[in-house]
């Protein structure tokens, strides 16, 4: 696996990519891209880093693995390419979105227009197997991604993490809550959105006003 990354993220990650663990974990993926489909296409595994430079982070969503289906994924969590159908979670973000900012629902679930904005959209496990979700979980991926997430609470200030149900959830205990802001609701899936956790949350319009109220551009949802 070719670890393409932007540039501004490169001093502050190169010492995981230099960890045993990191080198395992590139010839597996390696491996698996080799001999079957995986998702994303290879050339968009770190998409989410090179669409938001580490400098422009103030925002992270997390989400757990990359979509399966054929077409979907594109290295940016919840998002799909244009034109794809909007999977389950992702309508119900736009739903919410909808309510919360009395805005159309948009036509493309394509997302890179946060990722533009400061946004990163992190996922847990950057990779899949095509038709086998979870089936690159516990190869490494986990260990990097709480890397990340250590390194912009150590390295910035005043980032807001949205967490959305309970595996995001768990990752507040790598984030200094002294010095960012965290907003945890119920995850988007319909599971959770029909028990009522996640409809209502107000997330987006919160992060506006804190974004806001530290003298930052806000962010069109």
């Amino acid at each position: 696996m070719k670890v393409d990354i932007h540039k501004s993220w490169q001093p502050y990650l190169q010492p995981e990519f230099d960890k045993p663990y990191f080198k395992k974990l590139a010839n597996f993926v390696k491996t698996e891209y080799k001999n079957g489909t995986c998702f994303p296409p290879e050339n968009q595994i770190f998409n989410a880093f090179n669409q938001c430079p580490f400098n422009q982070v103030k925002v992270v969503i997390i989400g757990q693995d990359p979509y399966h289906g054929d077409g979907q994924a594109n290295g940016l969590c919840f998002s799909v390419n244009d034109g794809v159908a909007h999977p389950p979670s992702l309508i119900n973000i736009f739903k919410e979105i909808e309510q919360d900012l009395k805005i159309p629902y948009p036509k493309s679930g394509n997302l890179l227009r946060w990722a533009n904005q400061g946004v990163l959209l992190l996922n847990a496990t950057l990779t899949v197997r095509a038709h086998q979700a979870g089936s690159h979980q516990k190869k490494g991926w986990e260990l990097f991604t709480n890397a990340v997430i250590k390194l912009i609470s150590d390295s910035k200030e005043d980032v807001i993490f949205l967490l959305w149900g309970g595996f995001a959830k768990q990752k507040s205990k790598l984030i200094d809550k002294e010095k960012h802001c965290i907003l945890e609701s119920g995850h988007p899936s319909p599971l959770s959105a029909n028990r009522g956790y996640w409809f209502g949350n107000k997330h987006f319009s919160k992060t506006n006003f804190l974004l806001k109220q530290k003298g930052n551009k806000t962010i069109a949802w």
